[in-house]
């Protein structure tokens, strides 16, 4: 029996780890469409270009699928299938309605929420309790079209961006070889997204990470472990040096109890900084630019 030719864009892990999964079963995957790693960013996670090679799939890292030159190239392949996992492009309706089974996109979050980039990322900080992954038919607007299946995961007050998303990984794993089948027989179910429940976020840059001491300790909070390493990480200026803040604790004995006026710096040692409504003691930190700024209590930052 021959097999539908499945064209692959995918990038991460979560890309990894689907792409192993459909050469793993022997599935007729005939290029992977992938990024080049950028090299300003810190590449902590595994890609599928690995996979693919291991295997003699053709990898292409094109800037843009939707030039006439690569629309062209893509429709040569013959793909009947697309299924995208974490590729952080926009592909274009021209290349969508190419496979007469249909195209498929793997997201980060339990849609309609948190469509867009860094789904993770953002329900980390928003101090989301859920997250999970969700396979849906690709439309024009990104995260747009009706669900197939999404599979979620618990995550703790306390868990960092990269801990959220080491457990929702496996549930990609789940949803796809859950449905991998119906998907290549054209049998499918879809529902359709709830747009009344549907939000929205775009891609984070470093400068999101900039700390507003006027919000509320559990806010900063959140927002320091939604960047904190392997991401960019939360910081504030002090003077020319720039404070990054890697991990924070709101309810400290140090914290415990104490007020002053926003980005007031309570004690040095340990460092205490007054909230909206309280103080964080920011328990690892690092200094960039001019080495070693000195605090001192009563500063404002």
């Amino acid at each position: 029996m021959v097999k539908p030719r499945i064209l692959f864009f995918g990038y991460s892990e979560v890309g990894y780890e689907c792409l192993s999964l459909l050469l793993g079963r022997g599935d007729d995957v005939v290029a992977l469409v992938t990024h080049e790693d950028n090299p300003a960013e810190k590449i902590w996670f595994k890609t599928p270009a690995a996979a693919a090679r291991e295997k003699g799939v053709p990898v292409f890292t094109p800037e843009s699928v939707n030039t006439p030159e690569w629309r062209e190239r893509i429709a040569a392949l013959e793909p009947e299938l697309i299924l995208s996992v974490y590729y952080r492009h926009m592909i274009g309706t021209k290349i969508l309605g190419l496979p007469r089974l249909g195209a498929w996109n793997l997201h980060g979050s339990l849609l309609p929420a948190y469509r867009g980039r860094a789904p993770i990322n953002w329900a980390v900080l928003h101090g989301e309790e859920r997250i999970g992954m969700t396979l849906h038919r690709m439309v024009k607007s990104a995260d747009a079209g009706a669900i197939v299946d999404q599979e979620g995961v618990t995550i703790g007050p306390r868990d960092t961006a990269e801990q959220a998303f080491r457990k929702v990984l496996p549930c990609a794993r789940t949803v796809l070889a859950r449905q991998i089948d119906a998907l290549l027989a054209g049998t499918a179910r879809e529902t359709p997204q709830d747009e009344a429940k549907a939000t929205y976020f775009g891609g984070r840059t470093p400068e999101d990470g900039r700390i507003n001491w006027t919000q509320p300790s559990r806010e900063i909070f959140n927002l320091i472990r939604a960047v904190t390493d392997p991401y960019p990480g939360a910081f504030t200026d002090v003077g020319g040096a720039r404070l990054m803040v890697w991990w924070a604790e709101p309810d400290s004995p140090a914290a415990r109890g104490r007020r002053g006026a926003p980005g007031e710096v309570l004690l040095v040692s340990p460092l205490v900084v007054a909230t909206a409504d309280g103080a964080l003691e920011l328990t690892r930190t690092e200094w960039r630019g001019t080495a070693g700024a000195a605090m001192t209590i009563g500063q404002r930052l």
